[in-house]
């Protein structure tokens, strides 16, 4: 239980109505719903619902403490209101301030970017880890305290739910933690008011069209996470991608540059790239990685430049690095006896999946095919459907297109939209088949022991939502199931 005026520190507010100093407040909620007695109620606008409609809702249910930011015809002699100039900084704020300020307390770190996120994330825990120290990680696939495992609901959580998890981390004795940030996190502030060690940009390409409209939004939306970061800490960036030194351009913290091509302050060469791995020049010393592909060195130079930034030892890190496996739904490979050769990729945006039938190209045997299983996601950015289809059909042997998550929309209309980025010839040859289950079956059937079945979009994702229904769904566990019946 906190103090009302305490949870107030930092935030910009307009008027005050009630008096703070006497109110304890017991919750820091956003959603009206659970918004009970003892909570504090802030009135949020969001996407398609605006917590400024939910007041009455929540008075009703026995809150009486609120934050707003607009004047509201909302009165009553016992409530105590804040008028703010942003309700969802002010939300933040208050988690943050409501749990302790538990970011302040770690050695935190947060990955933007289009691509890359979820494997540098996941390798800084792994490496951090292996080096000894008991380290925190919020992703896409799953959170963990230490080696508590945590289920993630989304690529970064509200600010309340973050903060409780920092505060738990800290709790449990974590040192670091690695964050992936979503562009919808900070534009939505969800990490505003949070203390960050550390910034690390991948990329950027098109992506969530749906939400920003336009890509200079998310470009902006992404460079907003740099422009926050505090004066002692650190932005690192990777030059290779033009938009690297955009994010550089009004941070405060203290900038340094990741690169294959360009010159930067870490550095890598690719000396050998196969599907037994990477060897690398890592920052002048020659460097082995279970890791497959181009992209994954990027991935090993943004960690590896972490851990210098964070003052690790050079020779220690790179021989934890050299023993990090893939994580999960990320170029995860797949090979049976006389089967073909599978690789599971979460590749759900034009660049991604470039990246990773590149990678493939470059390594596959040359009487090798190339099979493309590929989808999109329903209920987000159109306009990436065709361009996906036509990497896929300029690219592959064999082309199948498929359901991913069709989510609201008829998975035909999804396929038509896909069809639309195929050439003539490509329409004719290529198979649409809107069940991924029966999509995967049929690749495993097309191909033989020296093919390459590529199953791209979902990733680590062990459901497919259909309708609002999120039903059972692997595809590494359906593709290894077909081809021990198939080909063994």
């Amino acid at each position: 239980m906190k103090a009302l005026e305490n949870l107030l520190d930092g935030l910009k507010y307009q008027c005050i109505i009630g008096e703070p100093s006497r109110v304890m407040i017991q919750a820091v909620e956003f959603d009206s719903r659970v918004a009970n007695t003892g909570a504090l109620f802030v009135a949020v606008k969001g996407f398609s619902q605006d917590g400024h409609d939910y007041l009455q809702s929540a008075y009703d249910a026995g809150c009486r403490c609120f934050i707003v930011d607009r004047k509201v015809d909302f009165q009553f002699d016992d409530i105590c209101l804040v008028q703010v100039v942003d309700s969802s900084e002010a939300l933040a704020l208050v988690a943050a301030n409501y749990f302790g300020e538990p970011s302040k307390e770690l050695k935190l770190i947060g990955i933007t970017g289009t691509n890359g996120k979820t494997t540098c994330a996941t390798l800084m825990y792994d490496l951090f880890c292996g080096l000894g120290y008991k380290t925190g990680l919020l992703s896409t696939v799953v959170n963990k305290i230490g080696k508590e495992l945590v289920p993630a609901t989304h690529t970064t959580p509200n600010p309340v739910a973050l903060n409780a998890l920092l505060r738990d981390m800290v709790n449990a004795g974590c040192s670091h933690c690695f964050m992936e940030v979503s562009s919808h996190a900070i534009d939505q502030n969800r990490t505003f008011g949070l203390y960050f060690e550390g910034g690390v940009f991948t990329n950027i390409s098109h992506d969530h069209l749906d939400y920003h409209k336009t890509f200079s939004a998310y470009i902006k939306a992404k460079k907003q996470f740099f422009d926050r970061l505090p004066l002692a800490s650190f932005a690192l960036v990777n030059t290779d991608d033009k938009n690297g030194l955009i994010m550089l351009q009004n941070t405060n913290a203290k900038r340094r540059h990741y690169a294959l091509k360009t010159p930067a302050d870490y550095k890598a060469k690719v000396i050998e790239n196969a599907l037994s791995g990477l060897i690398l020049d890592l920052d002048g010393t020659e460097f082995y990685s279970r890791l497959i592909g181009r992209f994954n060195a990027y991935n090993l130079l943004a960690v590896y430049a972490v851990a210098m930034l964070l003052n690790e030892d050079k020779i220690e890190t790179l021989g934890v690095l050299s023993n990090l496996k893939s994580v999960e739904g990320r170029f995860q490979y797949l090979k049976t006896q006389n089967g073909p050769t599978t690789i599971v990729d979460y590749a759900h945006t034009p660049d991604a999946l470039l990246n990773v039938i590149d990678t493939i190209m470059a390594i596959k045997k040359q009487k090798s095919r190339l099979i493309t299983i590929v989808g999109c996601g329903g209920d987000r950015d159109k306009d990436k459907r065709p361009v996906m289809a036509s990497i896929a059909g300029a690219k592959s042997d064999e082309l199948i297109l498929t359901s991913d998550n069709p989510r609201s929309e008829d998975p035909e209309q999804i396929l038509k939209d896909m069809q639309a980025g195929l050439t003539s010839d490509q329409l004719d040859t290529a198979f649409t088949i809107p069940n991924r289950r029966d999509a995967i079956k049929l690749a495993v059937k097309l191909a033989d022991e020296h093919d390459v079945i590529l199953i791209a979009g979902k990733g680590h994702e062990k459901y497919q939502e259909i309708k609002g229904i999120k039903h059972d769904f692997d595809d590494y566990k359906i593709a290894s199931e077909f081809t021990n019946q198939m080909k063994n």
